[in-house]
């Protein structure tokens, strides 16, 4: 993951193919909403992240393409996905 850090520019630069493809790297991302895993997959084609919901065991794996998607979605969007009653808490 690239850790920025404002005080050190040059660590802000992106991490050569080598620095960024290592197995299992990553960390945690929680609030009182959710709790997730973040690592860095290597096993597919390609790097790709591995998200697990660490309170329900749910894991999705994100490729470049989809993790860019999302940083380019417009807010009303990302409103939208962020909504649990869209899909999270329907019944089955």
């Amino acid at each position: 993951m690239v850790d920025l850090d404002p005080t050190r520019p040059e660590r802000n630069e992106l991490p050569d193919e080598q620095d960024h493809a290592v197995q299992g790297t990553g960390g945690l991302v929680d609030s009182e909403f959710a709790d997730v895993a973040v690592t860095v997959d290597t096993l597919a084609n390609g790097p790709r992240l591995r998200l697990e919901d660490r309170r329900t065991g749910r894991v999705r794996f994100l490729d470049a393409l989809e993790v860019e998607t999302i940083i380019w979605l417009p807010d009303g969007h990302l409103t939208q996905l962020l909504d649990p009653s869209a899909d999270r808490w329907r019944d089955a």
